[in-house]
């Protein structure tokens, strides 16, 4: 028989692992909270199909999902070349990277790396730098980063007829064996980016590159709806609290208030807010005017390129734009799979981070979003912000890439920033590349998410980063 001391023992250490359980805030990820499945509220749709990502949210009215479609029409369908009979949606170019948003965003999901043989980079474009100086800050206050100074800060590798492409995308990949601390391998795809037929002379030895693939569309109107006294209480620029985890957010020019707010939206959190995301998005990737950005993107030596024929001034009315808008706002997003068995992964280092709950306000009139009881929004395992769960399955993009904002170098990816990259020299030849730094199954399936042996340089390929930039 235990001696009563010893059961005292016992209850006393019970009572008090559970006092200091009841004291840590940090989230469980064991079990489905109530009302989980719904991953944005009243909002929430439930298809599951090739479709799932492209319904309107599921308490749009019925003359508000006519405004949807009417979104719907500009985001999916091609803009042409000007002069044209289509005068709604021409003015295409005379540089570009794809004619229609729907390219990249496929079915209003992620787009893809190209396959080592593709012809063109669909769905993923290179953003040009320069590395920072302190006499470049008003550069970077206003861009985010110092363009190069031909070919700008998009590469854009197609043009209108009688134009010269800036230049060719391609990839090459090797194949790359990962252990795992269990034993499990999985072969991953190591990228190589490769920069040919330069249109316009050689980059500047100095260029950084930075590969970015399209990201899905749906609950982008949620997290616009996230005040931002909430993004900023998770914050942690100095790690405070030692998790090795620093959140700095970022802070980039707003084109309409005309002065400096938070970042939200882009890889890097570059844009303050949907409207500019979607004006810059029209600008950078198909090569069209609009209110915010009401020039076309051609440098003092792309001649041809200023001397092409618009669409109008500007070519994406204001009314466009707002559709537009409308429609990435209220893309609805579906219903969790799973809830009664979770599988996250609470790796080290990435319970504390991601906020695994978040409420938006009600509505405001301006937003023309309907109204909803507090839409709550969730990263969807595997893939909360945490990049030790993404690694493996997200095609990173970043090839040695500059900040996104100001010359300390700070990047921004998943809540968090790390050590800037070091730079890669460009030499001066027609052909030029850059090394990627992460990996992505060969087979194109999804890696079963594993807890690394170590956490050492992401360019030892047996192990994960804890959170890198990407």
């Amino acid at each position: 028989m235990r001696a009563p001391s010893t059961r005292l023992t016992a209850l006393s250490g019970i009572l008090l692992a559970g006092a200091l359980s009841a004291c840590d805030p940090s989230p469980r990820f064991t079990q489905a909270e109530p009302g989980e499945a719904l991953s944005s509220g009243s909002a929430t749709v439930f298809k599951r199909d090739h479709n799932a990502f492209s319904l309107p949210a599921a308490n749009l009215s019925p003359s508000r999902r006519l405004d949807f479609s009417v979104g719907n029409s500009f985001f999916r369908n091609p803009w042409v070349i000007a002069p044209a009979t289509t005068t709604a949606r021409d003015g295409l170019g005379p540089l570009f990277n794809t004619n229609a948003c729907q390219n990249c965003h496929i079915k209003d999901g992620r787009g893809h790396p190209p396959g080592a043989d593709a012809l063109s980079a669909a769905s993923l474009l290179v953003r040009l730098s320069l590395p920072a100086t302190a006499e470049q800050a008003k550069i970077i206050e206003r861009l985010g980063v110092v363009p190069e100074p031909t070919y700008g800060s998009q590469l854009q590798d197609m043009a209108n007829p009688g134009v010269a492409a800036e230049g060719k995308v391609r990839f090459s990949y090797n194949p790359q064996r990962v252990r795992f601390a269990d034993g499990h391998e999985v072969e991953l795809r190591r990228p190589r980016l490769e920069i040919s037929q330069l249109g316009y002379g050689p980059l500047h030895p100095d260029t950084q590159f930075s590969p970015r693939i399209a990201p899905p569309m749906i609950g982008l109107g949620l997290l616009e709806a996230i005040p931002e006294a909430a993004l900023l209480a998770n914050a942690d620029p100095d790690d405070a609290d030692g998790d090795g985890i620093s959140g700095r957010p970022n802070r980039v020019w707003d084109d309409a208030l005309q002065r400096t707010v938070l970042g939200r939206f882009g890889w890097k959190a570059g844009q303050p807010n949907l409207n500019q995301q979607n004006a810059h998005a029209f600008a950078g990737d198909m090569g069209l005017t609009s209110t915010l950005v009401p020039a076309d993107d051609c440098s003092e030596p792309q001649r041809d390129c200023r001397a092409a024929a618009n669409g109008g001034t500007p070519e994406v009315s204001d009314s466009i734009l707002a559709s537009v808008l409308f429609y990435s706002r209220n893309l609805g997003v579906p219903a969790r799979r799973g809830v009664e068995a979770p599988r996250y992964w609470p790796a080290r280092g990435c319970s504390s981070r991601p906020v695994a709950r978040a409420a938006t306000p009600p509505s405001s009139p301006p937003r023309r979003t309907p109204p909803s009881r507090n839409w709550p929004t969730r990263p969807s395992a595997p893939t909360a912000t945490c990049c030790c769960t993404t690694w493996a399955r997200t095609w990173p993009t970043s090839a040695a890439s500059s900040s996104p904002r100001g010359a300390s170098g700070a990047h921004h990816r998943c809540g968090a920033s790390a050590s800037p990259r070091r730079s890669t020299a460009i030499p001066s030849s027609s052909t030029t590349a850059a090394p990627a730094t992460c990996w992505r199954p060969s087979s194109g399936t999804v890696a079963r998410p594993r807890r690394p042996a170590s956490r050492s340089s992401p360019s030892t390929p047996s192990s994960a980063p804890r959170c890198w930039p990407s």
